[in-house]
């Protein structure tokens, strides 16, 4: 029986029938017995339609951890598993993600299908930096596995790759040391574009770093922002009480929101006073503190059905990275198009990435920038304008979070796209595994 899905930004829904599994020979005989294109969701909180399609697999209920090395730090589950779960048995022993996207609420599958990256990509690079190995499982139903050393081609096609290449099905994956739970966060202002470029360098040696930028700010103002860093605290660094119980997890504190906003919510003036109360609720011009981990890296994991702030329409997160050299002067026009337009982002997020030598992974040395859009009349005739922009500067838009991109703007911003088109049709040949997102950018037709 079919019923209507969407993604984390509800948009776009379909109707689909959603075929949960929670063994191998399970997902094995519904590999078989379905004829029809198939695509792998986890949680849903990826924001386009890359899990989305006329047929799904629920990869929740195939959620067991397998093993757990807390001498050497590994760790090997299967691809249901989600972050926060794993985050609850790891750090009381010592152990933290290696890399972690802005939510705990994605699996570790959906994490190797959108090679995640988080606020330490230019130290550590993306999630499959650090993965041992991967099993998939592929249209026939046969487990496959590979690694950088075994079917090379398979695991590169398989970090980034969409599911595209088969079912994840188990991962093993190495995790990060550390002694507290707690981070040492410094947060800095910057008065525009040029102070926090220069704040990023200066800083770059920080493990954790990322910054809100006000995109409604112009002329002198333009790009104002505060720049966020971050370490693993050491035990000695903690006050007192916080030594006592150094890997603490913190309490589950959360709120929801039960119900969809009024479209009308979220406008440019109630953009414009939020970044006004966000930027100068710090009285200086630099703060240090210690706190949990969870406001650090998950600050909106503790308000649940966030999304609903944009309405039944939902909205549309575009994120896109550009060239080192060309990010200062790429991000001035965005910026200055989204201004003159009126097109406030409610939460715009500012990083920069290191060198990634990947097949189809979205990071490049360079700027990133995650902006959120409720969808209105005329948002996605601006946003084409934007991609002009992005491929103007050489630069390519996150394939995880997009649900509008057209197909030039794909081919043109991977490199490599027709060399992991290649490997799909090698190991996904009758094109078992399909999507919207798949569909709509000409990968799978």
């Amino acid at each position: 029986m079919k019923k209507k899905i969407t993604n984390w930004s509800n948009y776009p829904v379909v109707e689909a029938n959603l075929l949960p599994f929670r063994y191998e020979d399970e997902l094995r005989q519904l590999l078989n017995s379905q004829q029809e294109p198939l695509i792998t969701r986890g949680n849903g909180r990826c924001y386009g339609d890359a899990a989305l399609g006329p047929n799904i697999l629920s990869s929740l209920p195939f959620n067991h951890i397998l093993s757990f090395n807390e001498q050497q730090g590994i760790i090997h589950c299967e691809a249901g598993v989600m972050l926060d779960e794993l985050l609850e048995l790891i750090v009381p022993k010592g152990w933290f993600l290696p890399v972690t996207p802005g939510t705990s609420f994605i699996t570790v599958g959906g994490a190797v299908a959108s090679d995640v990256h988080g606020k330490n990509h230019h130290k550590d690079g993306s999630f499959s930096n650090h993965i041992v190995e991967l099993e998939l499982m592929n249209g026939v139903g046969e487990k496959v596995r590979c690694s950088r050393e075994e079917k090379a081609d398979l695991f590169a096609a398989t970090c980034g790759g969409m599911g595209l290449t088969g079912v994840i099905t188990k991962v093993k994956f190495r995790l990060k040391k550390v002694e507290s739970s707690f981070i040492n966060q410094r947060s800095v202002k910057a008065k525009n574009i040029d102070e926090i470029f220069g704040l990023f360098e200066q800083n770059e040696g920080y493990t954790y770093s990322v910054a809100w930028i006000d995109c409604l700010q112009k002329g002198k103002d333009l790009g104002r922002s505060v720049l966020m860093l971050g370490e693993h605290a050491k035990r000695e660094e903690l006050p007192n009480r916080q030594q006592m119980h150094p890997l603490k997890v913190p309490a589950s504190k959360k709120v929801s929101i039960p119900f969809n906003f009024p479209s009308f919510t979220l406008n440019p003036l109630s953009v414009q006073a939020f970044n006004f109360a966000y930027y100068n609720k710090m009285l200086g011009n630099e703060k240090k503190d210690i706190v949990s981990y969870d406001p650090f890296f998950y600050p909106l994991d503790s308000v649940l059905h966030w999304n609903r702030m944009y309405g039944k329409k939902g909205f549309v997160q575009y994120q896109f990275v550009l060239p080192l050299e060309q990010s200062r002067q790429g991000l001035i026009e965005i910026l200055e198009k989204i201004n003159s337009r009126k097109m406030g982002s409610f939460l715009a997020v500012l990083k920069l990435f290191g060198e990634q030598e990947s097949l189809i992974s979205f990071p490049m040395r360079g700027y990133t920038l995650a902006l959120d859009f409720p969808i209105v009349n005329g948002l996605f005739e601006f946003l084409d304008e934007l991609d002009d922009v992005v491929m103007k500067y050489g630069g390519r838009i996150y394939l995880t979070k997009d649900a509008r991109m057209k197909p030039e703007a794909f081919w043109k911003g991977y490199p490599n796209a027709q060399k992991w088109v290649d490997i799909l049709k090698k190991y996904n040949p009758d094109q078992k595994f399909n999507s919207l997102l798949a569909q709509r950018l000409n990968i799978i037709s």
